[in-house]
């Protein structure tokens, strides 16, 4: 089960794999163009993740020479590819739809990967995930009425600031689950943010 963040890494790197063998640096920059959830993922990371995948046999390493006449790095590239193993284990990976793969971190990545999901289990996971978020919503309101007589006016603001950034999202799962109940309808793409210069 992806129950830690260890573990979400473990399935968004197997999930990068399914699509190709990739050297390290490759499988971080995916993650991070892929998976946003991942901005700071790390190699002391995501090394960790490769050798645990590679000793539970769902990977494979080779060493890519360097090609004669050519500029590359001083070392050889080390390659991992999926085995036929790590393919299956992938594949029971994006079906858990238990209240793991609700929490945020697992969440994110099981959600960047739902093209490669059953539709039953991305109505789960939204589903699951939208419970989970009404469930802190009532936390949330319950903490602000309890201390809001204590609470200066920018700890207030900041407490409603997290109340209406959960809200938001219930808002777009309620979108998303309403999409997959209704296949032909789509869910409408959220513009991105554009950085400011």
């Amino acid at each position: 089960m992806v129950r830690k963040r260890g573990d979400v890494v473990l399935l968004a790197v197997l999930a990068l794999l399914a699509d190709g063998p990739l050297h390290g640096y490759e499988v971080r920059k995916r993650l991070d163009q892929r998976l946003g959830v991942f901005r700071a993922l790390s190699y002391g990371t995501l090394y960790p993740a490769l050798r645990a995948l590679q000793a539970g046999g769902c990977i494979t390493e080779t060493t890519q020479e360097r090609l004669p006449g050519t500029i590359s790095p001083k070392r050889a590239r080390v390659v991992y590819e999926i085995t036929a193993h790590g393919r299956d284990r992938l594949g029971a990976l994006l079906e858990e739809s238990g209240p793991e793969a609700w929490e945020d971190d697992a969440f994110g990545v099981h959600f960047a990967l739902f093209g490669k999901v059953a539709p039953r289990t991305r109505l789960r996971i939204l589903e699951g995930r939208r419970a989970r978020l009404l469930e802190r919503l009532e936390q949330m309101n319950r903490s602000i009425e309890r201390t809001q007589a204590q609470l200066d006016v920018y700890a207030l603001e900041a407490q409603r600031h997290g109340v209406e950034t959960v809200r938001s999202e219930v808002d777009w799962l309620e979108r998303l689950i309403t999409a997959e109940h209704h296949p032909t309808t789509s869910p409408t793409p959220t513009p991105t943010p554009k950085e400011t210069p």
